[in-house]
């Protein structure tokens, strides 16, 4: 068998088994929770005034795949900044963050990173923006399993 990954436990190959639902359990489609555009922490602008007086949410790219219920536990009413600590250049998110905390009284910041190694780099990058910013904003970390279940 070739080898797929790069090293990276969470580059590996894996099939997850799901039972299967029912087509009654699938006909109601639930509505988006999203407030804004852009997402993208590259592109967001620090003084967008979706940020201003908001909680805010900085979630790694693949949470919202992983997590079926992603806009109705995570999303609502919060902006909303995504991001890959392993695939995007982001040596500027830490300035672009704490930016966003220092100038636009942020109330709270909830991150939601993936089990796998490489995502706790998000997670870092907002800590670091934290305490860049001087603020004093709370902070809850919430770590989704690559089945999509919640691990803490």
């Amino acid at each position: 068998m070739a080898n797929l990954g790069c090293g990276c436990p969470g580059s590996m190959a894996r099939v997850i088994e799901r039972e299967e639902t029912s087509a009654t359990e699938t006909t109601v489609k639930p509505r988006s929770e999203l407030r804004q555009w852009p997402v993208q922490l590259h592109l967001v602008p620090p003084s967008a005034p979706y940020f201003r007086n908001a909680d805010i949410l900085i979630s790694a790219d693949c949470v919202a795949f992983a997590l079926g219920s992603f806009h109705q536990d995570l999303l609502k009413d919060k902006a909303l900044a995504i991001a890959c600590p392993k695939l995007d250049e982001s040596g500027t998110y830490v300035e672009k963050l704490a930016t966003i905390f220092r100038d636009n009284d942020v109330k709270s910041i909830t991150v939601a990173i993936m089990e796998v190694p490489c995502c706790r780099g998000l997670d870092l990058m907002v800590q670091q923006a934290l305490a860049k910013s001087g603020r004093d904003i709370p902070v809850e970390t919430l770590i989704i399993g690559i089945d999509g279940e919640r691990r803490n």
